[in-house]
């Protein structure tokens, strides 16, 4: 890596922690959404929220403002890591490969290397997933009497009992949801760009319109993907159990299979209005942002 692209990566997570901050609320929603009537232990969970706007304002009025923003200290860290990985890495691969093949905007290269960063990103920043996941699901309530709503305590609480493998749990479906959705919204954002140039210039209308295409073809991709992780990340398993270990799900296909069985095919775009109402505004905070510190 040259000296000059570092700062593509520091301007990736500081964009991507800025852009969590706004929208943060809106996916506390989508979480519970997409938790709620799964089959455990022979009985349907209880359908709680009808809706983003529902799920919003029972968990303002019964949990307190605070509670949509369960689980940010996690996010956070995520973004300073899974945010400034992806973006850093795909622009510095692109660019290298670009250069390498003399090539501009290339479909297939940036479609290339959107998914090798995104695969990256993901799987190094799993353990921050797995806690923000959980974190959301419970609330602000029962994660005060769980372990005093300190991220450091909750990660050693996760080993202590599920070990390495806990922290670690879910990684293929983010792998593969962080894959789709850089594989869809990076190469539809810079192709859609690049094409409105002559419209728009490089302009802030020019990376509105890009980041809000991009936003609904990735929401779209990646959401029954998000749906299995979210349900596998927030299936708890402790090792220190006597007995025969319980598990709702015993992987991603397991998870697939009983939430078509259970809950029919729609069950895969639970969540899916907060996910597009999210992933819009985040990525044009991330975008317009990203690009005027490219500026700098």
């Amino acid at each position: 890596m040259e000296k000059r692209d570092w700062p593509l990566f520091v301007y990736g997570g500081l964009s991507s922690c800025i852009a969590e901050l706004s929208t943060f609320p809106i996916d506390t929603t989508k979480t519970r959404l997409q938790v709620q009537g799964q089959k455990l232990d022979g009985q349907y969970n209880k359908i709680k929220y009808r809706g983003m706007v529902d799920a919003f304002c029972q968990i303002y009025k019964q949990e307190g403002f605070l509670s949509l923003y369960s689980g940010i200290s996690p996010a956070l860290i995520r973004q300073c890591t899974y945010g400034s990985i992806k973006f850093g890495t795909y622009y510095t691969l692109k660019k290298t490969t670009n250069e390498y093949l003399e090539v501009t905007e290339d479909v297939t290269v940036n479609f290339g290397c959107a998914v090798c960063a995104g695969i990256i990103s993901a799987s190094i920043a799993n353990p921050t997933d797995v806690l923000k996941v959980r974190l959301q699901a419970l609330g602000r309530n029962k994660i005060e009497n769980l372990v005093n709503c300190n991220v450091f305590k909750c990660f050693h609480y996760i080993y202590v009992h599920e070990g390495l493998r806990g922290l670690w749990k879910g990684v293929g479906p983010t792998s593969q949801r962080a894959a789709t959705i850089a594989a869809v919204e990076l190469p539809v954002y810079d192709y859609c760009k690049h094409k409105l140039m002559a419209i728009f210039g490089n302009h802030i209308f020019n990376h509105l319109i890009s980041s809000l295409i991009a936003s609904f073809g990735s929401a779209v991709a990646s959401n029954p993907i998000d749906v299995i992780r979210t349900r596998l990340m927030n299936q708890k398993h402790n090792k220190n159990t006597a007995g025969v270990q319980q598990h709702n799900y015993k992987g991603s296909i397991d998870c697939f299979l009983k939430t078509v069985k259970y809950e029919g095919i729609s069950a895969l775009y639970k969540g899916f209005v907060p996910t597009f109402v999210r992933m819009g505004p985040w990525n044009i905070i991330f975008f317009v942002i990203y690009e005027r510190l490219k500026t700098i």
